[in-house]
């Protein structure tokens, strides 16, 4: 299929959508194609172009997904009239440049994590504010209802949290990966895994809690020199703590999680992702071994998958700018965690 029989078969069944964000997509690896996919599964987002370093790449995605436009390169695509918005989808290591240079553009900028450091990531935010548009980082987790619902219920649920741990682990074993080159993604397993350890604390644990001190561990792949996992804790201004593990080497995929409270706690097997239904499930416990304690496993639906529902937040975003802080805020708080834990390891070295 050429791009002007994409062209043809998006004029053929009326063309974009009128409320659709009119999105392109910065790189053509994994996460863009899954990503990709994810937009045709909401009215709220429509992929229009894409830009890879390669034109005969971009092409192929393009015909791929239904995008009208290629590119060779990022900043031509920043100049088009025909988007609304830029899923920056590139190594850490050149995420900021694009995204200040998309938000100068005009454009709204939906980033993938982690970034290169904080001070990375409110230049990115600084500069959307500056031009009025909207930024977010890319974790899905947190569009889903079930995070919504635990956040609203903890405190008749769990009471004062006094403790998450949560773990993300995984094999990966492809020393070709982009995460096992450091010049490209610096935290390696802690950036690209532990990010979510991170997220996790920030939406579980009191918003009022400043972090008090973190020691984090790191283990390195003997070949590439690679973060391949990380392991930590990180004690909060409330008393309250944040353990958890990360990593590329896992013999299993892991993804716990465990919040623990005054009243009960809430058990996760899988806090990342939904059945394909999309609904997802939580375990709440309470009174302990009294012999009035219960144990209930609640199902949340839900329309979409997380990450569907992120393009639909980001849609609501960048139409109403009072909604940009929040998200903002929990982008520089995950990041402000992650430099610790960062700088800790490193020095535990």
């Amino acid at each position: 299929m050429q791009l002007d029989d994409v062209h043809a078969m998006k004029v053929a069944r009326g063309g974009k959508r009128a409320d659709a964000l009119r999105w392109g997509f910065v790189g053509t690896g994994g996460i863009a194609n899954a990503m990709a996919h994810t937009v045709t599964l909401t009215p709220k987002a429509e992929l229009v172009a894409v830009s890879s370093r390669s034109m005969a790449l971009a092409k192929l995605f393009a015909e791929k997904h239904g995008a009208d436009q290629a590119f060779d390169s990022w900043a031509d695509m920043l100049i088009s009239n025909e988007i609304d918005a830029i899923y920056v989808a590139t190594p850490t290591s050149v995420r900021e440049e694009i995204s200040v240079a998309a938000a100068h553009a005009g454009k709204h900028v939906l980033a993938e994590k982690p970034f290169a450091s904080l001070q990375s990531m409110q230049n990115i935010i600084a500069a959307c504010r500056e031009n009025n548009v909207g930024f977010m980082d890319a974790t899905h987790f947190v569009h889903h209802p079930r995070t919504h619902q635990i956040r609203k219920l903890k405190a008749d649920t769990v009471g004062r949290t006094w403790s998450v741990a949560s773990a993300f682990q995984f094999t990966l074993s492809d020393r070709g990966d982009i995460r096992y080159k450091p010049e490209l993604e610096p935290m390696g397993a802690i950036g690209d895994a532990g990010w979510y350890n991170m997220r996790a604390a920030v939406e579980y644990l009191a918003p009022s809690a400043e972090l008090e001190c973190a020691n984090a561990h790191i283990r390195r792949d003997a070949e590439t020199g690679a973060a391949v996992s990380g392991s930590g804790v990180l004690r909060f201004t409330d008393g309250s703590t944040s353990t958890w593990d990360c990593g590329f080497d896992s013999g299993a995929v892991v993804m716990d999680l465990r919040i623990s409270g005054t009243r009960g706690s809430i058990n996760i097997d899988d806090f990342l992702g939904q059945s394909p239904d999309g609904s997802a499930d939580y375990l709440h416990r309470a009174s302990g071994w009294s012999p009035g304690s219960e144990s209930t496993t609640v199902k949340v639906a839900s329309p979409l998958p997380g990450s569907a529902l992120m393009f639909e937040d980001f849609a609501a975003m960048a139409a109403e700018p009072s909604l940009r802080e929040q998200w903002a805020n929990g982008s520089i708080r995950t990041q402000t965690l992650l430099d610790a834990v960062w700088l800790s390891a490193i020095e535990n070295e």
